[in-house]
């Protein structure tokens, strides 16, 4: 298993390399007292909270030019943030995550369309599977405030994966996992993600502190008369 590519700023940007392998890991994205004054309002938030653009700082920092200066290459200067969730690995809550893509968006109310579907009311919240082009259109980017190494629990990724559309279960499961990259990260690094990329994770060897801002973004607003469920 290999580890992420370093991204060389003389040969690619993040926008090409997210376009190639579906994602790409810059260093150093967010500044030391950025990091501090997103912990501080963090403060008692509890890991897998899907709310995250609801709290003002965070709200402010997916509208911010430093944020957008990474999406924007990638979706255009339309998009929108849509999501927010915060993960933590700790001793107490060390999951794994198996290998699947993204594939479910969160939005205001449910609708009879064609392409739209299966649906289910998670957090207060209707989610559902879109159509296939929505997905594409969307990226994540993941904020690390902890250094994140090998043994705990690192996101896993196979490159190019984002390309084949909607995998089934079966495809998945068959997918070879041999080339599976490991991206780890220190604090203050970035992940921009396709959801449509396979990706996993382990439970970490050593559980500490692993948080992570996973924010979604979207290049425009939904189609057939959709509403994200929030939007900023």
């Amino acid at each position: 298993m290999s580890l992420a590519k370093k991204l060389d700023p003389e040969l690619e940007t993040p926008h090409r390399q997210v376009e190639h392998d579906g994602y790409a890991v810059i260093h150093d994205a967010i500044p030391a007292k950025v990091l501090k004054s997103i912990e501080l309002k963090l403060d008692g938030v509890r890991a897998g909270q899907r709310n995250l653009l609801s709290l003002p700082l965070i709200k402010e920092l997916a509208a911010s030019q430093l944020l957008r200066a990474l999406v924007e290459p990638v979706l255009g200067p339309n998009s929108v943030a849509v999501r927010g969730i915060l993960f933590n690995k700790q001793p107490s809550a060390n999951w794994k995550v198996i290998w699947h893509q993204d594939c479910v968006i969160a939005v205001r109310e449910q609708k009879k369309l064609v392409g739209w579907g299966p649906w289910s009311v998670k957090y207060g919240a209707h989610h559902v599977r879109p159509p296939v082009e929505v997905m594409e259109r969307m990226v994540a980017l993941r904020i690390h405030l902890d250094d994140c190494g090998a043994l705990n629990g690192p996101l896993r990724v196979l490159s190019g994966t984002h390309r084949h559309k909607f995998l089934s279960d079966e495809q998945i499961l068959r997918w070879p996992k041999e080339a599976a990259v490991t991206c780890t990260a220190y604090r203050g690094d970035a992940i921009l993600m396709r959801p449509l990329l396979l990706h996993a994770s382990s439970a970490a060897v050593v559980p500490t502190n692993r948080r992570v801002i996973h924010i979604e973004f979207a290049a425009e607003d939904l189609p057939d008369g959709m509403e994200w469920y929030e939007r900023i």
